[in-house]
């Protein structure tokens, strides 16, 4: 295989990174809200998370991306490929991740919140610098296997047209006819992203404080 077909390759798998950080970001933010949602003992709260767990992490993948590709329009609301393909991986991640920094709040020792409730401060204060950074060390490792499951699940969005990494192998294998070198080579650099994540993941947690006892 030619060095231009690998760089092609290379190319593609930029928008499969960009797309899947976007993603993984917003999808966090998401569950910061639903597993907050989930803890604070409201029903009406505690459902509505419930739901929306279910429903995205019930609900392949595939099907998302294509119900949420076809729905906007539907309903009047235009946007770009990218856009509807960032939304239905950032629903889907935030449904698993919002599971993971439940158990991760759940976790806070009781404690260190009563202590800092003894030195006022605020819920806000205690959910953003108490409970936010410590549930946030015990899951990280969660986080960082999910960030790798939605670099590789965003394989999927080719279905609503985007040219990401695999669409861009398909593309190649057909035009070329050497399915094995492009694929191998595509497996290759998914390797080589996966890889890099697990690393800097491990550098990362490392340098995070410690869980108080």
């Amino acid at each position: 295989m030619s060095i231009k077909l690998f760089e092609l390759l290379l190319q593609a798998s930029i928008y499969t990174v960009t797309i899947s950080v976007v993603s993984i970001l917003i999808g966090f933010a998401i569950a910061i809200l639903l597993s907050g949602m989930l803890l604070s003992g409201r029903r009406l709260f505690v459902r509505s998370a419930q739901i929306f767990i279910s429903f995205f992490r019930g609900v392949p993948l595939l099907v998302q991306l294509l119900l949420i590709y076809n729905l906007l329009p539907a309903v009047g609301i235009n946007v770009p490929s990218i856009v509807a393909a960032i939304i239905g991986l950032s629903l889907c991640t935030a449904a698993y991740q919002a599971e993971n920094l439940r158990g991760g709040f759940a976790s806070v020792p009781r404690g260190l919140l009563e202590s800092a409730e003894m030195v006022g401060l605020t819920p806000r204060q205690l959910f953003r610098r108490i409970k936010v950074p410590i549930a946030l060390r015990l899951t990280f490792p969660a986080l960082v296997n999910e960030a790798i499951l939605i670099l590789k699940a965003s394989s999927l969005v080719s279905v609503v047209g985007i040219v990401e990494l695999t669409r861009m192998a398909q593309d190649l294998a057909g035009s070329t006819f050497l399915p094995l070198q492009i694929f191998a080579s595509a497996g290759l650099i998914y390797l080589m992203i996966n890889w890099l994540v697990a690393l800097a993941g491990g550098m990362i947690e490392n340098r995070l404080p410690g869980v108080p006892r």
